[in-house]
């Protein structure tokens, strides 16, 4: 009898992280949902290549800071895995979109801290509780957090306290979704040159020395140093991995 295909959601796969995440997850013969924020015309791109590797892909809109959406966008949802890949549930729930933000401590005011509440943990939380009725059991969640979440670098300190967030959520919910087979991990990817927040790495040849001086293997991450690690989550290999953290920076402030 031929296996089912899996199928994986991940949010913000339409560039960055995100995008070598879906396109590893192709890779290992994973379908994949990419959510975009604002970048369509992107995110019908990597649903091309996804399909040019063999595999099924769409691209649904979704702003994961936006709660009262999540209605809206699980009935999309619905919609597009019956019509595209005649199915009622998913497989693997990948929460990667998130945005930068970077400010002293002292300087962060209300309105910053709630937006990034709202995308990088209240979204994250309750996208996440959205889902599981959607989700096959045996199958897995893997939350994106970030090395600051161990090492300090100033002017994070709302974005890596939320990712602290995130993965004391992730140990709850590898505990209390163990009965149905549901995995929980998170990937703490270090510092790597993508355009996020606004490309504040990837722009500054002085941060990008001072990176790679305190980093171990000698340079800062790229994201196809990251996509690989999720979709080794989201196999069989990986079956008994559960509530872990799992930091994939090349070895930052060792």
């Amino acid at each position: 009898m031929e296996q089912k295909r899996k199928i994986a959601l991940v949010t913000g796969g339409s560039r960055g992280l995100g995008k070598d995440m879906v396109l590893r997850l192709a890779e290992k013969g994973i379908d994949t949902v990419l959510t975009y924020n604002s970048k369509a015309q992107d995110a019908q791109e990597v649903v091309a290549q996804i399909r040019q590797r063999g595999q099924k892909a769409a691209a649904l809109q979704l702003n994961t800071g936006d709660l009262k959406s999540f209605g809206s966008f699980t009935t999309q949802l619905q919609a597009v895995l019956h019509d595209t890949f005649e199915a009622t549930h998913f497989d693997y729930l990948v929460n990667n979109a998130g945005i930068g933000g970077y400010k002293p401590f002292a300087d962060v005011n209300e309105d910053m801290f709630d937006e990034l509440l709202n995308i990088h943990f209240k979204g994250v939380y309750f996208l996440t509780q959205k889902m599981l009725p959607l989700m096959n059991d045996g199958g897995g969640i893997i939350n994106i957090s970030s090395g600051l979440t161990r090492f300090t670098m100033p002017g994070s300190s709302v974005y890596a306290s939320l990712k602290g967030a995130v993965e004391v959520f992730t140990r709850y919910l590898a505990k209390e979704l163990g009965a149905r087979g549901i995995k929980a991990n998170t990937v703490a990817p270090g510092a790597i040159l993508t355009d996020f927040g606004g490309g504040h790495l990837r722009n500054d040849e002085q941060l990008q020395k001072t990176v790679s001086g305190f980093t171990a293997l000698g340079r800062p991450g790229v994201a196809e140093d990251i996509g690989g690690v999720v979709a080794f989550l989201c196999s069989e290999e990986a079956r008994w991995v559960n509530g872990q953290r799992i930091e994939v920076s090349g070895g930052m402030a060792l």
